[in-house]
């Protein structure tokens, strides 16, 4: 492959994939809004593009076979800022994509699309959309339009719903946990398999107390090998018994499901800052 496009690539998952997808291709082209990302690896570059402008992004997707979309806030926040950042961006993202003639964009969807659910219906992937935020709402607008630009203009998407991308360190991790291994894995089967179309899949590792029903990302050849039971024990006992009646707990979107819509449902998840450092 000769070019590869990454989005979010300053960010803590941007970090990870950074190295791996420079071996997979020629030229991999980081790009964010920071202004430097430090160190690059062999055959990156770096490019400070805004989502927000469609300019931008025909420029920096030009030449590309494919773009890794991991761009846009990462958590939920007022809807204007949702809205120009993860809404407009998303469509800047795929119609440059079409109008360079990029294959394939794989997609840093989430959870939050879905994640009114209760843990325990056991959702598949084709569960109906049921978000928990204008963050969730802007994951099932992108996969909405990854599926629209499919069906009328012929570019693949594969959707990863991401759940808990980060240190075990609650107990709705021990079945919603994605190892940054796991994570590396499936953004590799995303781009690696031949024919996707439009296709969505949970990004989740295999942990015995997952959520949801993956098997239909199975066409992918994803097959993650970390397991949070790991983490179990000594989660369960440091933790204050849960409330059956919250929400927060019963709802596969954990407290995102609870939050006032525009405020920060990171900020009650204790995640630990573990960026990978070049």
């Amino acid at each position: 492959m000769k070019k590869i496009v990454l989005t979010g690539a300053a960010g803590r998952l941007g970090s990870y994939l950074r190295e791996p997808l420079a071996a997979m291709c020629d030229t991999l082209v980081s790009s964010d809004l920071t202004e430097d990302i430090g160190k690059l690896y062999d055959g990156e570059t770096y490019v400070r593009a805004d989502l927000a402008s469609l300019p931008d992004m025909k420029a920096l997707l030009e030449g590309a076979d494919m773009v890794v979309h991991f761009g846009a806030i990462g958590d939920e926040a007022p809807f204007d800022a949702i809205l120009q950042s993860n809404i407009v961006g998303a469509y800047n993202v795929w119609e440059a994509a079409y109008q360079n003639g990029v294959r394939r964009v794989v997609y840093a969807s989430s959870v939050h699309a879905v994640g009114m659910h209760k843990s325990s219906d056991g959702i598949g992937t084709d569960a109906a959309h049921r978000p928990d935020t204008y963050y969730g709402l802007a994951k099932c607008f992108a996969e909405d339009l990854a599926s629209l630009y499919w069906d009328k203009r012929g570019v693949e998407s594969v959707c990863m719903r991401i759940f808990s991308c980060a240190k075990v360190t609650n107990p709705r991790a021990v079945g919603t946990w994605l190892s940054y291994d796991d994570l590396i894995h499936l953004v590799e089967r995303a781009i690696s398999t031949p024919v996707t179309g439009f296709s969505v899949v949970y990004g989740i590792s295999d942990n015995d107390r997952a959520p949801v029903d993956n098997t239909k990302a199975n066409f992918l050849g994803y097959r993650p090998k970390d397991n949070a039971e790991q983490f179990a024990k000594e989660i369960y006992a440091n933790s204050e018994p849960l409330d059956p009646a919250d929400l927060a707990h019963q709802c596969i979107g954990g407290p995102f499901a609870t939050v006032e819509l525009g405020n920060s449902g990171v900020a009650t998840l204790n995640i630990v800052d573990d960026a990978k450092k070049t």
